[in-house]
């Protein structure tokens, strides 16, 4: 099957010729300047793309020159090795020899993913080096945090302003294709965070040429919303997801945000975009991050949503935190855990804690459209010190809420160095100069001003400095942490959690639909699915005393703190039990 062409950016076309292509609508000249060669001048259309073809070598650096203006990069450039101010290099994406041509990726139902920022674990390499003992542990499926171009050399990676450019501080193209094709060999997926919903603070040129890219009439928390009416823009996107599931052969994007995509009509156009460029029996998940809870998405085709609701409610149950995002989940944490487990969404078009109207009734999806974990990302690097669970709440309930994570019919997903219990922090570290060192620093304390803990001006000053290089070396998880002492302890007790899920509850999940789940206590829970054969019962306990409970007969798989009376599970207790068909 032949790909649509990329309409953005440099793209090698025949007899060692490049076409080079910028959308700069307000422009009326662009120069192409090539390295070592001419000055280009670029071909204006009528829909104000610039056009150049030329004969070009693999690997040449250019720039455009925008009506005399000062040297800018290119938008879809592939490759930025000098930063998101410096010259773009061409790189032709088919000259890489694939060791796994034949690889089709793995059906969703045996997704366990594996959440890792890449350079915390030492660039594409780095990564490349964990593959293995991640296969052993369990995991199916690594996903990367954002890759694309962000200014200086370290950031947590959603100040990204180059989506076509994998980060040049963690290698080139190709090292990261040859990550992806190892983990291939090893028969686990790739999957790639993208962010399509805005541009980071430094380094993204596109409003000076093109300032209908954006739109001033939505805001967002990061500026102007990008603005997806225009077809230049939905095309910049759709190539750009394109690129990344053929040209470097991810198993699948997880796309963060979309709520903050206006229109949102967009969200189907790209889906529709990505499959019809898919073979037969290739395997492809596109996965949302939606704090609108639109289950029609996922009737829709997407493959899930990341499960905000079950993390804030288990959250709370664990903690009591209740600040923040947590307020929404307060008032009966419990009971909106229960409905997470037996509906897929706490909220289903309630009001939260603000008075907003939030989501979309999700009972008629399988337990599968959803992703759930004890914590990611977002929700270590969010918080004042970056600090895991781990470092909050006792091991004996914090393994019964693993436990729950990994064995229920959802897809569950685990942030890198939760396998074997690492309390390292994952901190928000970024790399910028002045001024915007200064103003990013002091951002980052304001934004907890309003929590108990931090309402002292100088407890704020505590909060680790985002440019400061020992924020970014203390955040690296190392897998070395799992093959002594505790962390191999930690490393049994998951990778026997893992085998469990893959023995006896992967193989049945094609057709698992969800038969309720009820509030046994305050932090206790029952909750049931049905399978293609049998059923699936979990209870936990994360009360604080022992809860009456009544199991139907079948073959218990998985015991966790539960105590040793049959009819009673204790505080930090998880049970779970199969029942076969009669």
């Amino acid at each position: 099957m032949s790909l649509p062409r990329a309409w953005w950016g440099a793209l090698p076309v025949e007899d060692e010729h490049v076409r080079f292509r910028l959308w700069a609508p307000d422009a009326k000249e662009v120069l192409l300047e090539v390295r070592g060669s001419a000055q280009h001048r670029m071909e204006r259309a009528e829909d104000g793309s610039f056009t150049s073809c030329i004969a070009c070598e693999d690997g040449a650096r250019y720039h455009y020159r925008v009506d005399g203006g000062a040297p800018v990069p290119d938008p879809a450039s592939r490759y930025q090795p000098d930063g998101v101010h410096g010259d773009s290099q061409l790189y032709y994406p088919d000259q890489f020899a694939w060791q796994t041509a034949d690889w089709q990726g793995r059906p969703w139902d045996e997704v366990v993913l594996y959440e890792l920022h890449v350079g915390t674990c030492g660039g594409y390499a780095g990564v490349m080096a964990q593959l293995p003992e991640l296969k052993a542990m369990g995991i199916t499926a690594i996903e990367l945090m954002p890759l694309n171009e962000f200014p200086g050399r370290r950031n947590w990676g959603y100040d990204g302003v180059q989506p076509y450019a994998p980060e040049s501080a963690y290698g080139t193209p190709d090292e990261l294709k040859t990550l992806i094709d190892q983990a291939h060999a090893l028969g686990l997926m790739v999957f790639l965070d993208v962010v399509y919903n805005h541009f980071g603070p430094e380094g993204n040129y596109l409003g000076q040429y093109a300032s209908g890219f954006f739109r001033t009439d939505t805001p967002t928390p990061w500026g102007a919303a990008i603005d997806f009416r225009e077809e230049a823009v939905q095309r910049f996107f759709i190539d750009n997801a394109l690129m990344w599931l053929h040209e470097y052969r991810f198993d699948g994007l997880r796309l963060d945000a979309v709520h903050a995509i206006t229109p949102n009509a967009f969200l189907q156009v790209l889906r529709e975009a990505i499959h019809a460029t898919l073979p037969p029996g290739r395997h492809v998940h596109l996965v949302l991050e939606n704090e609108a809870n639109q289950a029609s998405l996922l009737a829709g085709g997407y493959s899930a949503q990341w499960d905000d609701d079950f993390h804030n409610a288990l959250h709370v149950l664990l903690t009591g935190e209740r600040e923040g995002y947590y307020a929404g989940f307060a008032d009966d944490p419990t009971a909106h855990l229960a409905r997470v487990l037996g509906e897929g969404f706490a909220y289903q078009g309630q009001r939260d804690h603000r008075g907003h109207a939030r989501g979309e009734p999700s009972a008629g999806l399988p337990p599968q459209k959803f992703v759930i974990f004890a914590q990611n990302h977002d929700q270590i690097g969010n918080r004042a010190m970056g600090d895991r669970l781990t470092t909050q709440v006792p091991e004996a309930t914090l393994r019964a809420a693993l436990a729950l994570t990994a064995l229920t019919p959802m897809i569950p997903m685990f942030f890198m160095g939760e396998p074997w219990g690492s309390r390292t922090p994952f901190q928000f570290f970024t790399h910028y100069g002045p001024p915007l060192d200064e103003a990013v620093r002091e951002g980052r304390r304001s934004e907890f001003a309003h929590f108990a803990a931090f309402s002292d001006p100088e407890k704020r000053q505590a909060i680790p400095d985002p440019n400061a290089l020992s924020t970014f070396e203390a955040s690296m998880a190392q897998i070395a942490d799992s093959r002594q002492g505790e962390g191999a302890q930690w490393r049994e007790w998951f990778t026997a959690l893992m085998a469990c899920r893959h023995t006896h509850l992967v193989p049945d999940l094609a057709q698992a639909r969800a038969l309720g789940a009820r509030v046994l206590a305050p932090g206790a829970i029952a909750a049931a699915w049905q399978l293609a054969q049998g059923q699936w019962h979990v209870q936990l306990n994360l009360g604080d005393t022992p809860v009456a409970i009544a199991l139907p007969a079948g073959q218990e798989l998985w015991r966790e703190n539960a105590g040793d009376a049959p009819e009673v599970l204790a505080p930090g207790g998880f049970i779970a039990r199969r029942v076969e068909p009669a």
